[in-house]
């Protein structure tokens, strides 16, 4: 693939969980959304600007590191798209056994049920 095709977007540091306590935060008391693929677990600050995404997947869960980075680049691509809609929310992407047999678009779907869930659950003012 030549390098005019790769998108200028990225997965900036800014949008990304990187320490463990930025972790710890979500899983201490996340508003969770849950299906056959994905866990994802949230935490809002209303004084936050951005959206940010941290990914577990799991060498358990998805053997093959193949797999393992076709999901995290789809991760991080659905997360792009949405993230607009996910102002405040630090996000954790938890995968579950057997998700690497689905197909790029049951993936895409799946989030974007997600997303659409956190962006209703978020507190209003």
């Amino acid at each position: 693939m030549s390098q005019q095709h790769i998108s200028k977007q990225g997965f900036p540091r800014h949008v990304r969980l990187l320490s463990a306590e930025d972790y710890k935060k979500v899983f201490a008391q996340p508003v969770r959304s849950s299906d056959r693929y994905f866990t994802v677990l949230a935490r809002y600050d209303r004084q936050q600007e951005l959206a940010r995404l941290g990914l577990a997947v799991a060498k358990k869960h998805v053997r093959r590191a193949v797999d393992r980075n076709r999901i995290k680049r789809l991760l991080r691509e659905s997360f792009r798209r949405h993230q607009q809609y996910l102002k405040g929310y630090d996000l954790v992407v938890l995968v579950k056994p057997g998700i690497h047999k689905a197909d790029n678009l049951t993936l895409f779907s799946s989030l974007e049920k997600h997303w659409k869930r956190l962006n209703q659950a978020v507190p209003s003012d």
